[in-house]
Order: C-alpha cells, then sequence, then structure tokens
C-alpha cells in the first residue's frame, strides 16, 4: 500500500508492506524525494518511506535559525507518527548528514545506515569552492544549473535530457530563502558529530568521479565510523543514484540483506 500524505508539515510517500523493515531515503539539498524514483521501484517490493526534507517540495520549514538536529527531530517524528520502530536509513550528500546526525541521536532506530556522497573534512581548497558557490547562490537568488554538471558525467546528460529537465525545474522550483538556510548548513558542515555513536552497520557510498564528495572523503570516513564497508560506484559522479542505479540499488539490496 502506497501513502502519499503530510505529517506536521512533512510531506512522504510510504510504500508499505508486511513483516519488512522499511528502507528510508533522505535526499540532498535544492532536491526533492522526487530523485529517490530508480530506487523507489526498484525497491517497491520492500517497505521504503522517502519524503521532503525541511523547507524542500512540499515539506514547510518555519523555523528562522536551524540546525541539524531539526532535520534529525523532523525524521523521529515521521517514524513515530506512522508507527516504524526500526529502519535502515539511506541519506545523500546534505541527506547523509542528517544521517549521521540522527544514527548518533537515535542509534536504536537503526536497522543499517548508508551514506551516498558524504563529505568529510574539506581541505582549504575544496571549501573555498563551496563558500564561493553558496556566495554566487546569495548574490544571484538562484541555482546554477552547472550543478548538474557536477552530478552527472556529460554523456549521461547527453543521453537523457529528460533527466536534465526534471532536475533543473526541481532545483528552479526551490524557495531560496529557505535553500539558503539548508545550503549554508551544508558549506559551514564541521565534521563534529560523535562518531563513537554511530553503533550500526554502516556502508559508505561514492561515485569513482564525485568531485564534492571524494573517494578520500569516504575511505576517511570508513576509518571513523566503526562496522562500516566501502563502496566505490565505478564512472559514477554526485548523482550516481540515478546514473549508476543498477549497481547502487544492487549494492544497497546486499547491504541491507545481509543486516535485516
Amino acid at each position: 500500500m502506497i501513502t502519499e500524505n503530510t505529517t506536521s508539515g512533512t510531506f512522504y510517500v510510504f510504500n508499505k508492506k508486511e513483516q519488512s523493515t522499511p528502507i528510508v531515503f533522505i535526499h540532498g539539498v535544492g532536491l526533492t524525494y522526487e530523485i529517490w524514483q530508480p530506487q523507489l521501484n526498484f525497491f517497491k517490493s520492500y517497505s521504503n518511506l522517502s519524503y521532503d526534507i525541511l523547507g524542500h517540495g512540499k515539506s514547510s520549514l518555519k523555523k528562522q535559525n536551524i540546525n541539524f538536529d531539526d532535520f534529525s527531530n523532523q525524521l523521529i517524528e515521521l517514524i513515530d507518527e506512522i508507527k516504524i520502530d526500526k529502519i535502515h536509513l539511506v541519506g545523500f550528500s546534505i541527506g547523509s548528514l542528517i544521517a549521521r546526525n540522527f544514527a548518533t541521536k537515535y542509534n536504536d532506530r537503526l536497522q543499517s545506515l548508508i551514506l551516498l556522497g558524504s563529505i568529510y573534512k574539506r581541505s582549504e581548497q575544496q571549501q573555498k569552492i563551496v563558500n564561493e558557490r553558496f556566495d554566487q547562490a546569495k548574490k544571484e537568488l538562484k541555482l546554477s544549473r552547472q550543478a548538474l554538471k557536477r552530478w552527472f558525467t556529460d554523456k549521461y546528460l547527453e543521453n537523457n535530457p529528460d533527466t536534465y529537465e526534471k532536475i533543473s525545474s526541481i532545483l528552479s522550483g526551490n524557495n531560496m530563502d529557505n535553500f539558503l538556510k539548508v545550503y549554508e548548513l551544508f558549506v559551514k558542515h564541521k565534521n563534529d558529530e560523535d562518531f563513537e555513536k554511530i553503533n550500526t552497520k554502516t556502508l559508505i557510498m561514492t561515485g569513482e568521479h564525485d568531485n564534492g564528495s571524494t573517494i578520500e572523503m569516504s575511505k576517511q570516513l570508513n576509518n571513523v565510523i566503526k562496522d562500516s564497508k566501502l563502496k566505490i560506484i565505478k564512472g559514477g559522479k554526485h548523482l550516481c543514484g540515478i546514473e549508476c542505479a543498477d549497481e547502487v540499488n544492487l549494492t544497497i539490496k546486499n547491504f541491507v540483506e545481509n543486516n535485516d
């Protein structure tokens, strides 16, 4: 049974199956739950939950000052409301930072944790680049379509104009005040989570050619999160969950089934 609903200001889509620990998907900044369509299709025989994070898509954002705890609170309230106990949690980009924060606070609610395209300790140069992008977004009050060049390979964009238009449409549909609040959290993230509190089986994945969430960052995360595994998606960039969906989906499936 698939339910679309809004709970306490959070829009979500819940595909409920009996006797199945739900897989929960958290999207990236400037995007919506719709980026997970390849995963929602693949995992249609599993319980799965996808939702719009605060200030994105159809989910509201009423607070002026926000932090990552607000996003963890959003998720715990959502799964409590729809009466889910344990989850497999999959976070992408800023969604992976939300998932990391959630795991330090509600580890007992996790069956497993999957971090896709997660940053860790940017270099001075990497930090300078994201600061400049943030300043540009503040100045222009719009999102550059150039982001798609960082998120997909040129060949994929050339062969999939519909995806290009769909993601561009999601980006241009953002409430910029809300977007900038959330984007600032991503840009200024300090990697200050208490990783010792993450005591669940964890999978760390990134695209081979992801320049923002690099292989080196994933390797370092793999070292600081105990009991974690590392998977590099060959040929993938940031949105490898779409471009390399087959490999990403099979990797998630194997990991989830081994930890259910």
